[in-house]
């Protein structure tokens, strides 16, 4: 069974909390390389890696991931408080 391409915000968190491809690899616990090959979107993370990357970033994993192309994020936040807001 083919899995399917996920998209994912990974070096635009990354480079919001100013951080390196190795400090994100050392603090989830895998190789650098790994986060290079996530952040090209050339590798899907298992379902515990990408729950460590949303702990880590301290957001929901849809928010960080997608099987469809992400819009930014402050229109995610913008979509959100609308529907929260029944707007």
């Amino acid at each position: 069974m083919k899995s399917r391409k996920l998209y994912n915000r990974i070096s635009v968190l990354r480079k919001e909390k100013g951080i390196s491809r190795q400090d994100l690899a050392d603090i989830i616990g895998v190789n650098f390389q790994t986060i290079g090959y996530l952040e090209r979107e050339e590798y899907n993370p298992s379902l515990d890696l990408a729950f460590k990357i949303s702990e880590y970033f301290g957001l929901p994993i849809e928010l960080i991931f997608s099987p469809k192309p992400l819009k930014s994020l402050i229109g995610e936040i913008v979509e959100l408080k609308n529907k929260i807001g029944g707007k």
